[in-house]
């Protein structure tokens, strides 16, 4: 059974940073590209980063480039994102999602399974 489960999110004070870990289960993670993605209050759900299959390049939203960064470890079927130097506007329900596409594609239908979420509030 294919199972992705994040964690890490929490009440963060603007500055700071967290690292979101999205432990997968159930399937190889190496074959697969992993995408982070966030939804705020009164938003739509929007992808933050994603890391490929292999060597390809990874992908940042503008609003983090600088800030976060998303990385794998296949041995340990997890992959993460570091945010740093937060800012309220991050604050949202962040979701790892993964798919069988060799690059990074940003579009929501094209992944294939879900997290559940976990929670990054930023505030003072």
């Amino acid at each position: 059974q294919v199972q992705l489960v994040e964690s890490g999110g929490e009440l963060v004070q603007p500055g700071g940073s967290l690292r979101l870990s999205c432990k997968a289960s159930g399937f190889i993670l190496d074959y697969y590209t992993i995408g982070w993605f966030r939804q705020a209050p009164g938003k739509e759900r929007e992808v933050v980063s994603c890391i490929p299959i292999g060597d390809g390049s990874t992908y940042y939203t503008g609003s983090v480039k600088g800030r976060f960064t998303i990385s794998r470890d296949n041995a340990k079927s997890t992959v993460y994102l570091q945010m740093n130097n937060l800012k309220p506007e991050d604050t949202a329900v962040y979701y790892c999602a993964i798919n069988r596409r060799r690059f990074c594609t940003l579009l929501e239908h094209e992944y294939d399974y879900w997290g559940q979420g976990t929670q990054v509030t930023v505030s003072s």
